[in-house]
């Protein structure tokens, strides 16, 4: 009787696992097949952020005022230039909602926001970014939103480079639907818009490039 027992627990147990993978890929895969279905824009976390050789950047300042112009610059030149519907190709407006990704980023050690090593540029695994995720305070939220979480701005004397992951969370379960490096280069006057066109740009390519080749995976 006890062997019974015990089996029919483990079956249930299999059970419970199986079916919320299934709702995880289910609810990517509506998304990508239903532009009616609605998106969260999250913000840009720079918790993990790395400036790598500028010797010259005000860590204080950056983590004080600057990672939340930058924020503040997608959410007032959205949709003009931070064309987030667009790029997901989302038939209604884009919901918007920082507050979650703003309180992490207070939490950033201003110390830690420059180095010189230049493999701090592609340091970060899924694994990273899936922890990362679950740092932020939106359980309370329901749908799926998107972060893009930076991982370095790398200064060189011709070009420099942003690394950022684009992330698809479940906002609930905060589950990593959706974790793709993207690499762009930087332009622009200043600092904060040099390094925000990173974004820009990310989105200029997932409407042109990446958008499609998702749906194509995750859709069918």
């Amino acid at each position: 009787m006890k062997r019974v027992l015990n089996s029919k627990w483990i079956l249930a147990v299999l059970l419970v696992i199986v079916s919320g993978a299934t709702g995880y890929a289910q609810s990517l895969k509506d998304f990508f097949n239903d532009k009616g279905q609605s998106i969260t824009y999250l913000g840009i976390d720079y918790y993990l952020n790395r400036l790598i050789n500028d010797p010259g950047g005000n860590t204080t300042d950056i983590k004080n005022r600057l990672y939340a112009a930058m924020n503040e610059v997608v959410i007032n030149e959205m949709p003009k230039n931070y064309d987030v519907a667009g790029a997901f190709n989302r038939g209604g407006t884009v919901n918007t909602d920082i507050a979650a990704v703003s309180a992490r980023n207070e939490k950033v050690d201003s110390k830690n926001i420059a180095s010189s090593n230049d493999a701090d540029f592609s340091r970060l695994s899924e694994a990273d970014i899936a922890a990362e995720i679950k740092a932020l305070d939106i359980k309370s939220k329901d749908g799926i939103g998107l972060v893009f979480v930076m991982e370095g701005m790398k200064k060189e004397e011709k070009k420099s480079y942003g690394s950022v992951w684009v992330v698809l969370v479940d906002m609930k379960s905060k589950k990593v639907l959706l974790a793709e490096r993207m690499e762009q280069e930087a332009a622009g006057f200043g600092f904060r818009n040099f390094w925000v066109s990173i974004i820009k740009k990310s989105l200029v390519e997932i409407e042109k490039k990446k958008y499609k080749a998702w749906r194509s995976k995750y859709g069918s």
